[in-house]
C-alpha cells in the first residue's frame, strides 16, 4: 500500500539546517518542544499546519520531531474508530518494513488507550535516551478488517555541539578587590561576557566568510557537483563571488576528518536487489580492536542470515538472502567511533502473470476484476479512464481493493453505470488494461402463463419462467393481489413462479396476471371454471365427446412448449357409459403409465404428457362407443421448442480491428419461425464470453468490431424464437484481426542491363501483428494494365532482379508487401525504366593501406579484395614485373565489383611491385600494389671485447649478413658471468653497433651476446663474443683469516606457543605457531593424541619455521586437543591448544 508522506517532513529539515546557525530567539523553544508530547493547541513551529487536519482514518498525526541524543522522546497518534468496522490493530515501523515491537529492545515502549464515549484510540510511542542510530523515517499503519491507513513521519537526532578549549566557565569569573583573599569582593562577570563577545564575533564573522550569505542546500548541491557545472550554478543562484566559493568548496573537501579506530570506512549508501546477497566491508588499523555491528540501532548477532568474517584488518558483514526487512541504517562500532551506511533493497521489476479481462455486466451485479503478478505483496496501481483508484475514494465509489498471494483484485459489490469504462493496473514492470461495460437488466420470458379450463374441486397450476432467478414478483386476480391462503400457494424457485389454486371453485374463475418487481413487464392468463350438470336422461343414450374441437373434418390444434405439461381432458357422456379409445396417427394407444398415459375416469378421460417432447407432435383422434352408437373427436398437438444452433459459423475476412462472421440459419426452427440471432466473442484460452449485441440480429453476416490486433478470438451464434434461445453455436475456428502492411518505402532502380533491371526498397512504414511474409515484384510494359508477377514466391530481403526483359522496351514496376492478410498497397515507381545497359567508365577504388607498401610476415596469408567499377563487366589482368603471376602460388578470384589476391603462406619471393590492370574496350584503368614479405633478421656479426678498463669494456660487432627484407632498427645485448652464465641485460633498442658496459665486478670474467632487430622483434640467436672481459685490480691479495666456526646447533623450540581457538563451523579454520631448531626439525600434527596423517580435511605447511595446519569446513567432531611436535637429534618439543567447533544458531 502507499505510505503518504507527511506534509511536515520538508519543514523538519529546514529546521535541522537551521539548527546548525544561531537561531533567533523566538525559534528557541521550538528546538525544546520535540523532548516531550507536542500539545495540540500549540503545535512547533517546524510542524506544517496542516499536520493536524483529520485525513483517513487518523484524527491526529504522528509529527515530525528533532531531538538531541540522550533525551527521551514521545510520538502521539490518535485514531478515529467511528470510520472503523472493529478494534484496530496499530503498530510502529521504521523505515519501510522494520516493524517495531517487545523485541526491539527496552528502549522501545508502547501505550495505547480508547476512550469509549468518543471511541478515539490514542497510542504513544516512547523511545528513552534516543541514539543516532534511531534517525531516520519512521510509519504507523493502522488496520481494521478491510479498512487500512498509515502516517510517516521523521526523528531527527542532533549530537550537541561541545566548544573547543576546554576551559572552566568559573575560571572566567573574578573578585573585583586587589590583593583580597580568593573569597572577597564581588564577582565581576566583565571579563566572561568580552570574551564571550569577542567569540560570537567571531565565529559569527567566520560563518559569514565561510558561507558567503548562501543556504546550506546551495553549498550541498555544490558539493555534489562536477566542476564543470560550478559556472552555471553560480549563474543560476546569483554568485559573484567565484573565487571566494572555489575556496570554500575546496576547504570542505580538503578536511576530511581522520580516523583513528578506521583505516576504511563504510560506503555512504548500498544497494542490492531483492533475493541476493551484500557484502559491508570496513578496514580497521589494529585487528585486535573489538568491532560490533549494529541494524537500526540493534547489536547484529552471527547467523546463517548474517555472516562474520575477518581477513587481515578487513572485517565484512555477508547479508544473505536480502529481503525488505534488511533495508535499514547499519553501523559499525570499534570502541568510541562508529560509521554509519544506509542499505537499499531493490525489489525486482513486477511482471503481470494473467492480466485483466473484458466483462460485461447487468447493473447490480458484484464484479471481481483480477490481476496476478510475479511477486507477493507487490505494489501496484488501479487506474480508471487514466484517473489513480485510491483506497480515500473506494468509501465514496462503493470499491474495495483485495490482495490473495499475487492475485490482486479490484471488487464491485453492486455494480452501477459510473463504474463502466477502462480499467488499467500498472506496475514497475509492465501494465494491462480491460474494459468494463455495465448494461441495464432486460428480462426475458422463457415460458409464458397458459390459460386454464378447470372442474369444480380441481387443481389450477400457473406457471411461468423467467431469465433471472433473483427476480421477485406479485400475483394479481382482475386487478386485485392475490394473498395466500390454505387453498392458495405462491411458491418461487430458481427463474420458476408458481400459483397453485386447489379446490377450484366458481369464484375463482377470472384474469390472473404476474408482474416482476422492477420491470415494466405482465404476463397473464385466464381460468376458466367448467361447470358440470348432470340431468336425467333415459338409459339409451348415444356417447358424446364434450369438445369445442369436436367433429372430423375440422383442424383441432393445441401448441404446447416442450418441457411442458399437457393435460387434455376430455369429458364424455352416454348410457351405458362408452369405451373410450385413443388413437396416435393410426396406432392405438392405451399406455396408463409412463411419461405419456392415460387416465380414465367414469364421466372424462384425460390425455397426459409430462414433458412435452418434439416426437409427441402427431394427430390424435378419441373415440367413443356404446351400443347406443358412437362419437369421435381429432386434436393436432403441435410441439414448439427453442430452435437448433445456427450451422456453419466461420469466419470469412479480418481486418485490423474486425472480422466479418457468417452463418447458416438452423436447420430445426422449433415450430417457430427464427426472429434472429445473439452473437458472443471470447479471447481464446479465455472463459469469460461477451456478447456483442442485446437486440436480435436478423441477418446472418455480422460484422464485429473494436478488437485488439494480433490477439486470437472465437465466436459464437446463438438462434432466438418466440420460446427462447437455441444452444450456442460451435465455436468458430480461432482467427486472429491483422491487417495488411502498408506499401513498402523509397523503390528504387538499383542496376540495368540489357535483360535485367535490379529494384530496391525499404520495408514498410506499418507492418503490425500479422508480420510480413515476403514482397511481390510486378511490372507491365508502358501503357499497358496488364502487370506481370517476377516472382511467384515472396521474397524476404528488400532486393530482387527481374530478368528475362525486352531489350529497348519502357516497363513500369511495382512492389507490394504480402502476408497472411493479404497483399498491401503497392509501391510503384514515378518513371519507367529502359531496358539498355548504361556503359561505365572502368575505376579502380584502392584501399587506402594498399596505396603504401603492404608489410606482411613470412607465412601470414596475402589476401588483397580490391573493389572496382565498370559496365559492361570489364577485363582484369594482374602481373608482376610486366610478366603474369604464378598461378602456382597465387590465386585470383574475380567478380563484378571486385578481385581477390590470395596467397595461403607468404614467402620473400613474393616481395615486388604487382599492377592492377582493369579495360573494358579502349578504356583501362590501373593501379600499382607493392608488397614486402619480412621476417626476422640474422645474429650480429663478429663480436668482440675490443678494450677493458677499470669496470669497464668496450663491445663491437657488425650487422647481421641477412636483415630480413626489413631494417635493423637496433640491438640487443647481454651480459654473463663466466662462474654463473646466467645471462642480464645490459642495452635494449641500441642503434650503434658498438657500447660501453660499466658497473662489471672486480675478479669477475664475462661473456657478451648481441641479438639484432627489426619490425619482426628480436632475432631468433644471438651473436657470441669470440673472447671475454677479465676485470682485474692490481696490488691486493686476498689473505684468509684463521677463525673456529661457531656451532649453530640447537634443540627444537616453539617461538610462539599454539593458541586455544573457538571457531564456527562450516568456515575453514587454521592453527598457527612457529619453531626453531638446527638441525630442521622433523614436525608431527596430532589431535587427541593420534597422529594426523594424510588426510585431505588437513593441510600442513612449514615455511621457514612456521608451522600451519589449515581445517578445511570444520564440524563439531573436529573439536578436541591439538598438538605439534617438533623433533631432531639434540631433542624435541611440544606445543598443545585447544579447539572448539560451535554450530550457528
Amino acid at each position: 500500500m502507499p505510505v503518504p508522506k507527511p506534509a511536515a517532513k520538508k519543514p523538519a529539515a529546514k529546521a535541522k539546517d537551521a539548527s546548525k546557525e544561531p537561531a533567533p530567539a523566538k525559534e528557541a523553544p521550538a528546538k525544546e518542544a520535540p523532548a516531550a508530547p507536542p500539545s495540540a493547541e500549540a503545535p512547533p513551529e517546524d510542524q506544517s499546519p496542516t499536520a493536524e487536519e483529520p485525513a483517513g482514518i487518523f484524527l491526529k498525526k504522528p509529527e515530525t520531531v528533532s531531538v538531541e541524543a540522550g533525551k527521551d522522546v514521545v510520538i502521539t497518534a490518535k485514531v478515529n474508530g467511528k470510520e472503523l468496522p472493529g478494534k484496530p490493530v496499530i503498530k510502529w515501523f521504521k523505515g519501510k518494513w522494520l516493524e517495531l515491537g517487545s523485541k526491539s529492545g527496552a528502549r522501545f515502549g508502547f501505550k495505547e488507550t480508547h476512550d469509549a464515549q468518543s471511541n478515539v484510540y490514542t497510542v504513544e510511542l516512547h523511545i528513552g535516551k534516543v541514539v543516532v542510530g534511531d534517525r531516520g523515517d519512521y510509519r504507523c499503519e493502522v488496520k481494521a478488517k478491510d479498512a487500512c491507513d498509515s502516517c510517516s513521519f521523521n526523528i531527527d537526532v542532533e549530537v550537541p555541539s561541545q566548544e573547543g578549549g576546554g576551559d572552566n566557565i568559573l575560571e572566567s569569573f573574578k573578585r573585583s578587590g586587589e590583593g583580597k583573599p580568593e573569597d572577597a569582593g564581588e564577582l565581576d562577570f566583565s571579563g566572561l561576557l568580552k570574551k564571550r563577545e569577542v567569540v560570537e564575533e567571531k565565529k559569527k564573522k567566520k560563518k559569514d566568510d565561510d558561507d558567503l550569505g548562501l543556504p546550506p542546500e546551495i553549498w550541498e548541491l555544490l558539493k555534489g557537483a562536477k566542476k564543470s557545472e560550478y559556472e552555471r550554478i553560480a549563474f543560476q543562484y546569483g554568485i559573484t563571488d567565484l573565487r571566494g566559493m572555489l575556496k570554500r568548496l575546496k576547504k570542505a573537501k580538503v578536511e576530511v576528518k581522520k580516523s583513528a579506530a578506521f583505516t576504511k570506512k563504510l560506503d555512504p549508501a548500498y544497494q542490492v536487489d531483492k533475493g541476493n546477497k551484500i557484502k559491508l566491508v570496513v578496514e580497521i588499523s589494529d585487528p585486535d580492536l573489538p568491532l560490533k555491528w549494529y541494524k537500526n540501532g540493534q547489536e547484529i548477532k552471527p547467523s546463517s542470515k548474517y555472516v562474520f568474517e575477518n581477513v587481515g584488518k578487513k572485517r565484512i558483514l555477508t547479508i544473505n538472502k536480502c529481503t525488505l526487512a534488511d533495508d535499514a541504517a547499519y553501523e559499525v562500532a570499534v570502541k568510541d567511533e562508529k560509521c554509519f551506511t544506509e542499505l537499499f533493497v531493490k525489489e525486482p521489476p513486477v511482471l503481470i502473470v494473467t492480466p485483466l479481462e473484458d466483462q460485461q455486466v447487468f447493473v447490480g451485479d458484484r464484479v471481481e476484476m483480477m490481476v496476478e503478478v510475479s511477486e507477493e505483496g507487490a505494489q501496484l496501481m488501479w487506474m480508471k479512464d487514466d484517473v489513480e483508484m485510491t483506497r480515500e475514494d473506494s468509501y465514496k465509489a462503493r470499491y474495495r481493493f483485495k490482495k490473495d498471494g499475487k492475485k490482486h483484485l479490484l471488487i464491485f459489490t453492486e455494480v452501477t453505470q459510473e463504474d463502466r469504462g477502462r480499467y488499467k493496473v500498472m506496475t514497475n514492470g509492465g501494465q494491462c488494461e480491460a474494459e468494463l461495460i455495465v448494461e441495464e437488466k432486460q428480462l426475458e420470458v422463457l415460458q409464458d402463463i397458459a390459460d386454464l379450463t378447470v372442474k369444480a374441486s380441481d387443481q389450477a397450476v400457473f406457471k411461468c419462467e423467467v431469465s433471472d432467478e433473483k427476480v421477485t414478483g406479485k400475483w394479481y386476480k382482475n386487478g386485485v393481489e392475490v394473498r395466500p391462503s390454505k387453498r392458495i400457494t405462491i411458491s418461487h424457485k430458481g427463474r420458476i413462479h408458481k400459483l397453485v389454486i386447489d379446490d377450484v371453485r366458481p369464484e375463482d374463475e377470472g384474469d390472473y396476471t404476474f408482474v416482476p418487481d422492477g420491470f415494466a413487464l405482465t404476463l397473464s392468463a385466464k381460468l376458466n371454471f367448467l361447470e358440470i350438470k348432470i340431468d336425467y336422461v333415459p338409459k339409451q343414450e348415444p356417447p358424446k365427446i364434450h369438445l369445442d374441437c369436436s367433429g372430423n373434418m375440422s383442424e383441432n390444434i393445441i401448441v404446447v412448449v416442450a418441457g411442458n405439461k399437457l393435460r387434455l381432458d376430455v369429458a364424455i357422456s352416454g348410457e351405458p357409459p362408452p369405451t373410450v379409445t385413443w388413437l396416435k396417427g393410426d396406432q392405438v394407444f392405451s399406455d396408463t403409465e409412463g411419461r405419456v398415459h392415460l387416465e380414465q375416469r367414469p364421466d372424462n378421460s384425460s390425455f397426459v404428457i409430462e414433458g412435452a417432447e418434439r416426437a409427441d407432435e402427431a394427430r390424435y383422434t378419441i373415440k367413443v362407443t356404446n351400443p347406443a352408437g358412437e362419437d369421435t373427436a381429432s386434436l393436432f398437438v403441435k410441439v414448439v421448442d427453442v430452435p437448433d444452433p445456427p450451422e456453419a459459423v466461420r469466419i470469412t475476412s479480418v481486418g485490423e480491428d474486425w472480422a466479418i462472421l457468417v452463418w447458416e440459419p438452423p436447420k430445426y426452427d422449433g415450430g417457430q419461425p427464427v426472429t434472429g440471432y445473439l452473437i458472443e466473442r471470447k479471447k481464446k484460452g479465455s472463459q469469460r464470453w461477451m456478447k456483442l449485441n442485446f437486440e436480435v440480429f436478423t441477418e446472418t453476416t455480422y460484422e464485429s468490431t473494436k478488437m485488439i490486433e494480433g490477439v486470437l478470438y472465437e465466436m459464437r451464434v446463438f438462434a432466438v424464437n418466440a420460446i427462447g434461445v437455441s444452444q450456442p453455436s460451435v465455436n468458430s475456428k480461432p482467427f486472429m484481426p491483422i491487417a495488411p502492411t502498408s506499401e513498402p518505402l523509397h523503390l528504387t532502380v538499383e542496376d540495368v542491363t540489357d535483360t535485367t533491371t535490379t529494384l530496391k526498397w525499404r520495408p514498410p512504414d506499418r507492418i503490425g501483428a500479422g508480420g510480413i511474409d515476403g514482397y511481390i515484384v510486378e511490372y507491365c510494359l508502358e501503357g499497358s494494365e496488364d502487370w506481370v508477377a517476377a516472382n511467384t514466391e515472396p521474397v524476404e530481403r528488400c532486393g530482387f532482379t527481374v530478368k528475362d526483359l525486352p531489350t529497348g522496351a519502357r516497363i513500369l514496376f511495382r512492389v507490394v508487401g504480402v502476408n497472411i492478410a493479404g497483399r498491401s498497397e503497392p509501391a510503384t515507381l514515378v518513371q519507367p525504366v529502359t531496358i539498355r545497359e548504361i556503359v561505365q567508365q572502368p575505376k579502380i577504388r584502392l584501399p587506402r593501406h594498399l596505396r603504401q607498401t603492404y608489410i606482411r610476415r613470412v607465412g601470414e596469408q596475402l589476401n588483397l579484395v580490391i573493389p572496382f567499377q565498370g559496365k559492361p563487366r570489364p577485363q582484369v589482368t594482374w602481373t608482376k614485373g610486366g610478366a603474369p603471376l604464378d598461378t602456382s602460388r597465387v590465386n585470383i578470384r574475380t567478380s563484378d565489383f571486385d578481385t581477390v589476391f590470395f596467397v595461403r603462406q607468404a614467402a620473400r619471393t613474393d616481395s615486388g611491385e604487382y599492377e592492377l590492370s582493369v579495360q573494358i574496350e579502349n578504356m583501362k584503368d590501373t593501379a600499382i600494389i607493392r608488397i614486402r614479405v619480412v621476417e626476422k633478421a640474422g645474429p650480429a656479426e663478429n663480436v668482440m671485447v675490443k678494450e677493458v678498463w677499470g669496470t669497464n669494456a668496450l663491445v663491437e660487432w657488425q650487422p647481421p649478413k641477412d636483415n630480413g627484407n626489413s631494417e635493423v632498427t637496433g640491438y640487443f645485448i647481454q651480459k654473463a658471468d663466466k662462474k654463473t652464465m646466467e645471462w642480464f641485460t645490459v642495452y635494449e633498442h641500441s642503434r650503434p653497433t658498438r657500447c660501453t658496459v660499466s658497473d662489471l665486478i672486480i675478479g669477475n670474467e664475462y661473456y657478451f651476446r648481441v641479438f639484432s632487430e627489426n619490425i619482426c622483434g628480436l632475432s631468433d640467436s644471438p651473436g657470441m663474443s669470440k673472447n671475454t672481459a677479465k676485470i682485474l685490480k692490481t696490488g691486493i691479495t686476498l689473505k684468509p683469516l684463521e677463525f673456529q666456526e661457531h656451532d649453530f646447533r640447537s634443540a627444537p623450540k616453539f617461538l610462539t606457543p599454539l593458541l586455544d581457538r573457538v571457531v564456527v563451523a562450516g568456515y575453514t579454520a587454521a592453527l598457527y605457531c612457529a619453531v626453531r631448531g638446527f638441525p630442521k626439525p622433523k614436525v608431527v600434527w596430532m589431535k587427541n593424541k593420534m597422529e594426523i596423517h594424510e588426510d585431505p580435511k588437513f593441510i600442513m605447511t612449514n615455511q621457514q619455521g612456521i608451522l600451519t595446519l589449515s581445517i578445511r569446513r570444520p564440524s563439531p567432531f573436529d573439536g578436541g586437543t591439538y598438538s605439534c611436535r617438533a623433533v631432531n637429534e639434540l631433542g624435541e618439543a611440544l606445543a598443545e591448544c585447544k579447539l572448539e567447533v560451535r554450530v550457528p544458531q
